[in-house]
């Protein structure tokens, strides 16, 4: 049905259009009705038409190369949706469904153009509403895309981390007791062997001097590692919080589907039994 002006002016994207022009571009988009849970538009259409948000709510979807169905957005009352398609010519790259009484704008490119036209200044806001829907988009990417948590701390080590990895890895190895063995060893039965000669004999106070500097300086290394390994657990259990937060949410999209399936079902089974 033909589009009241004064609906228009309730949208931001047309708030700065005068009177005049209002009521030509009312005379030119259609306002659209869709109750609850009727799909809009889908991937493929090739309608032409945008939509522009009166009230209600409205989830726009996309499929990712899993065959799972990830959310693009959720505009707000005035935000465009399927703009980009309809300004192509190019068939629709996502789902759009109500999921309350819903209330859009109509247009197509010849409702831009002839807005354009009679107020250049309103590109800048259509512009505006591309560049959040383009950010959106770029933030979907960030969080679907999980890293290997191996890469990302591999990135961030720096030298003196890597080397106190280095330290803590040989030193709790049984390679670094059984070579620390035989010095102590050698040491040991060569100071004995020379007696009066021997540089450190017995109680072997230079030995101590050695081992209590190395113990000074191990212990602190052995921290440091201990403490990267700490922030390898938390990056690790807060990539793992991504997955299952994204998993959490793909299990309840599909709990509303099937709800959505058996309240279908049951309507059908409703008007059958009345015929």
């Amino acid at each position: 049905m033909a589009c009241n002006p004064d609906v228009l002016r309730q949208v931001p994207l047309f708030a700065l259009l005068d009177d005049e022009e209002t009521a030509v571009l009312a005379s030119q988009v259609e306002l659209k009705h869709f109750p609850a849970r009727r799909r809009i538009y889908k991937m493929g259409d090739t309608g032409g038409q945008a939509y522009v948000m009166v009230s209600g709510a409205v989830r726009v979807t996309t499929v990712d190369e899993d065959g799972q169905e990830v959310i693009v957005d959720e505009p707000a009352v005035g935000e465009f949706f399927g703009f980009a398609s309809m300004l192509e010519q190019t068939p629709h790259q996502t789902n759009a469904v109500a999921l309350t009484d819903v209330e859009c704008v109509e247009v197509d490119r010849k409702d831009i153009a002839i807005l354009l036209q009679r107020k250049p200044l309103a590109g800048m806001d259509m512009l505006t509403v591309l560049g959040k829907q383009f950010h959106g988009a770029h933030q979907l990417v960030r969080l679907r895309t999980m890293r290997n948590p191996n890469e990302v701390i591999a990135e961030e080590s720096t030298v003196g981390d890597r080397i106190a990895d280095s330290v803590a890895r040989f030193g709790g190895s049984w390679r670094f007791i059984i070579s620390f063995g035989f010095v102590l060893v050698a040491y040991t039965t060569m100071n004995v062997a020379l007696k009066h000669k021997a540089w450190d004999p017995y109680p072997f106070i230079l030995l101590n001097l050695f081992l209590s500097m190395l113990a000074a300086i191990q212990a602190p290394v052995i921290m440091m590692s201990q403490n990267r390994q700490d922030e390898k657990d938390r990056l690790r259990s807060e990539l793992d919080f991504a997955v299952n937060r994204r998993s959490e949410s793909e299990i309840q999209g599909l709990a509303k589907k099937l709800n959505a399936i058996t309240e279908r079902l049951d309507d059908i089974d409703e008007t059958l039994s009345r015929k």
